[in-house]
């Protein structure tokens, strides 16, 4: 009769199904379980959790009630049982109700692996590749390990036990947010503060707060500079004028000459039209020679200017390094150009000279006293 009785209750369970027990007993390598079967069945640690516990304590207590997936019938307990698995069952369907939900959960970093790193999830083990970790490329994954982060599921497959997470989606999430504040609170003219991000030979990145605009080197200094690098370094604090930006593009222009004002119009107030200067000769071009009259003051002297005979070139006459006397002849100030002229030096000085001599044979001519200018007279 109780062989009869083992027999039917032994029928009762079935392979793949998942039954609940109550924990009896705990030692360190495994937890033993009560089914109603006719003994304690015992888990093994590895089919307790994953990751596997250094002791069974470290997952259940006696008196606990679990569930449990009865994996095959026979062996030397009567069956075989792992917490694992039930867990895992109802994780994998947990998992999918987020996934489609696309809720955030918090992954923990086991290993680093080839690719990426291995992560657990509510019993489950992952992937999180090394591309859906942060914004930028990571060289160094390592520092990762034993760690807990925010992370949500981008694919998942239960069949092929198959479970991707990125962290990435998140970041993006909070950028694009804080980017759609950030374009909302822009004006075209205002003035704001940002920090230098990147350096390039165009130009420089400055973050705004969660969203970059370009400074280009035109817009960087009103001086002409070389590179970028000669007015700021990654880093710096900066104030920057927002020229212009596209909500659609995400593009912003900014500018940092244009929060000061322009040192051009306070150099050129000391000058005049009519003005002689001696300046050195900086360019050449097709049309003339340009001449700098300071530091940041430049004019251009075209080629009918340079000299009076007829020339082709600009270095028929000066060469860059040159310093030569020119006479201011016009100053557009809506533009910010200056023209000047050496041949007009020339011609004024001729002109000088033939009016000294003019009045010097005024003078030899001139009577000396009345009387000589009586006696010229007759």
């Amino acid at each position: 009769m109780k062989s009869l009785l083992e027999e039917e209750s032994i029928r009762d369970f079935a392979e793949n199904e998942i039954i609940k027990g109550t924990v009896i007993m705990v030692d360190r390598d495994a937890a033993y379980v009560d089914v109603g079967y006719k003994q304690e069945i015992p888990i093994p640690n590895r089919e307790l959790a994953y990751p596997m516990p250094e002791t069974a304590s470290d997952v259940v207590n006696v008196g606990d009630v679990i569930n449990v997936y009865v994996v095959y019938m026979g062996g030397e307990n009567g069956m075989v049982l792992s917490k694992r698995r039930a867990d895992e069952m109802a994780a994998w369907n947990d998992a999918q109700k987020i996934f489609d939900e696309k809720k955030t959960v918090t992954i923990r970093v086991t290993k680093l692996i080839k690719g990426g790193l291995l992560v657990s999830y509510a019993g489950l083990r992952g992937f999180l590749p090394a591309s859906q970790i942060e914004l930028h490329f990571i060289k160094d994954l390592a520092s990762y390990v034993k760690q807990e982060m925010p992370a949500r599921i981008i694919e998942i497959d239960s069949k092929k036990q198959r479970l991707i997470f990125s962290h990435r989606v998140l970041l993006e999430e909070e950028r694009d947010k804080k980017q759609a504040e950030l374009m909302a609170s822009l004006k075209e003219g205002e003035i704001c503060k940002g920090k230098v991000k990147r350096v390039v030979d165009y130009g420089a990145f400055v973050d705004l707060g969660g969203m970059d605009g370009l400074v280009h080197i035109s817009d960087l200094s009103w001086n002409h500079i070389k590179h970028p690098s000669d007015i700021v370094t990654a880093g710096d604090e900066v104030e920057v004028l927002i020229k212009n930006f596209d909500p659609k593009t995400k593009r912003i222009s900014l500018s940092i000459k244009d929060t000061v004002p322009d040192p051009w119009f306070a150099k050129i107030e000391k000058y005049s039209v009519g003005n002689y200067i001696v300046g050195k000769i900086v360019k050449l071009a097709d049309f003339g020679a340009f001449i700098q009259l300071e530091e940041g003051l430049d004019g251009l002297i075209r080629m009918r200017e340079l000299s009076e005979k007829h020339i082709t070139k600009a270095d028929e006459v000066v060469k860059i390094g040159d310093e030569v006397k020119a006479k201011i002849i016009h100053i557009d100030k809506d533009n910010k150009k200056i023209a000047l002229s050496i041949t007009r030096v020339k011609q004024d000085a001729d002109k000088a000279e033939f009016e000294q001599y003019q009045e010097n044979h005024a003078e030899e001519d001139k009577p000396a006293t009345v009387a000589d200018a009586v006696e010229e007279k007759k």
